[in-house]
């Protein structure tokens, strides 16, 4: 991806219209994109942050079906969701893998109980189904689990879902999509919708690195920014309805000893009707989430003291080795788009399903959902949208297209398995620069090479993109990110040609953001 080409691209088009103009590149953004590029259909998607900047990098980076939801009687949801994980285990092997889950057992009957829900939940999912679930004894649970508190345990179930990298798995979409045609661009800004005789025919754009300011014309606009998707319907109509509540999650990130075997644990009900889980990821731990509801919505949200307290809390019930504040490397939060429902008190209790609707102008805006069902909403969307567009109706193609870095012969061991076939070219650039090989901080895993490879080919345009969302040290070890902000503000700022009071405005902004993620 080259971020000058597709600027230029976009700045240059005033004579030509798009397809389908996508605001936001969060996933469901980037799927749509992929979704009508694969189509064959002209597509823009601009981003006023980064790809993933918000909701789409702070999940508990799982591929599931969503137990609660089970238990919830949401069987369409369920099986949806199944589905499209077996479909995401296959598209994208070098970002998906199985992950076993242990439903510890405190009590006789937890274990039947438990064990029957999780064969349904087997069954759902049918050819595209991941490893079979189990009931296990006392021993089995505390080999698979051995930090889980022990007092009164009496067993547990194991049963299998997806874990991925979120943010990567945005970055890879973003690829695929400029691979099929489309044209991306991060930093990127909707200013206001352009009408002509009452229906949308374009989009006003600032370029947020420049300045600039141009339109883009098109047959229709997806407004896919998520939490903010009410700001965009205001701009089409002044008197709609807010369609949106948004509800926020936080996560800890802990040493990987809390939970050093290859197994998560799952909580199924907490006191706020959230699954809670303790999983594994990138040697570390990552144990959340919360489900809050707010007035409010946010790029940047911060985890409230509650919500610290909550996952605090029931971490030391389930380790036996009781976590400290001194622990915990890092804590981040999300929100999600909950769509209304009337009469329904809690966000808990909201639909996770997603939502379009098409306003009398044209504008399309998708909302809900989750990370798992990605492709199915954008092909949703973007089967509405060949309707309003006026354009050729076109069969998904989506259900067996890899993903951009498609790659099944990496060991899970390897280094850069989650760059799957763009591995090769940072291990080409460490082969030309040997120096590239040094790690960025001695407490994080990445290599100076793959900042280099971030804004080569990532488009990767500031630290934070770099530190958070194409590594992800941020979540990993939010102190030790601060330290090596100076070393990637001068690779990048060599990259990019920037001077010394960009390199240092940068890591001031950075520092600053990420001291809201230390504990």
């Amino acid at each position: 991806m080259n971020r000058t080409e597709s600027i230029n691209r976009l700045r240059d088009s005033y004579q030509e219209k798009f397809d389908i103009v996508i605001i936001g590149g969060g996933a469901t953004g980037l799927g749509a994109a992929v979704d009508a590029a694969s189509r064959g259909h002209s597509v823009a998607l601009v981003e006023q942050y980064d790809f993933a900047k918000g909701t789409s990098s702070r999940s508990t980076k799982l591929v599931h079906g969503g137990v609660r939801y089970l238990r919830q009687g949401n069987i369409s949801l369920v099986l949806e969701a199944l589905r499209e994980r077996g479909r995401l285990t296959r598209n994208a092997p070098h970002l998906v893998h199985d992950l076993a889950f242990v439903i510890p057992n405190y009590s006789w009957w937890e274990g039947p109980f438990y064990g029957v829900g999780m064969k349904v939940y087997d069954h759902l999912a049918g050819k595209l189904g991941l490893t079979p679930s189990k009931i296990l004894t006392l021993k089995d649970t505390v080999n698979l689990i051995p930090t889980i508190e022990t007092e009164n345990l009496v067993g547990g179930v194991v049963y299998h879902d997806g874990q991925f990298d979120d943010a990567r798995l945005a970055i890879n979409l973003a690829q695929t999509a400029c691979d099929l045609g489309a044209v991306i661009v991060n930093y990127c800004e909707a200013k206001s919708l352009i009408k002509e005789n009452g229906t949308v025919t374009g989009v006003e754009i600032r370029d947020n690195e420049s300045g600039l300011e141009f339109r883009i014309n098109t047959k229709a606009v997806i407004n896919a920014t998520g939490v903010f998707v009410d700001k965009i319907r205001y701009w089409d109509d002044d008197t709609t309805q807010p369609m949106v509540s948004v509800s926020q999650g936080i996560h800890i990130v802990l040493p990987k000893k809390f939970l050093p075997g290859d197994a998560a644990i799952m909580v199924p009900k907490t006191e706020d009707g959230r699954v809670l889980f303790a999983v594994p990821w990138h040697d570390h731990v990552v144990v959340g989430t919360t489900d809050t509801p707010l007035d409010h919505n946010s790029i940047e949200p911060r985890a409230l003291n509650s919500e610290r307290e909550f996952v605090m809390e029931h971490a030391k019930k389930y380790l036996s080795c009781d976590p400290c504040d001194s622990d915990v490397l890092s804590v981040f939060a999300g929100q999600r788009p909950l769509v209304k429902a009337a009469g329904i008190a809690g966000t808990a209790a909201l639909s996770r399903d997603h939502t379009i609707v098409v306003s009398e102008s044209g504008l399309i805006t998708i909302t809900g959902g989750k990370w798992t069902t990605y492709r199915k909403m954008a092909e949703d969307v973007i089967d509405q949208a060949e309707m309003v567009a006026g354009i050729d109706n076109i069969r998904c193609r989506t259900d067996n297209l890899p993903i951009h870095g498609y790659r099944t012969n990496l060991p899970n061991s390897s280094r850069f398995k989650v760059y799957g076939s763009d591995a090769d070219l940072i291990q080409n650039l460490i082969s030309t620069t040997p120096s590239l090989n040094n790690q960025i901080h001695p407490k994080l895993p990445y290599l100076q090479a793959e900042v280099i490879h971030g804004v080569r080919s990532e488009m990767a345009r500031t630290i934070e993109d770099i530190l958070a969302r194409r590594t992800r040290s941020l979540l990993l070890n939010a102190k030790a990110s601060i330290e090596a902000a100076p070393l990637i503000s001068e690779l990048v700022g060599i990259e990019l040609d920037k001077d010394q009071k960009w390199r240092d405005n940068q890591v001031d902004t950075y520092s600053k953001l990420a001291q809201g993620y230390v504990w």
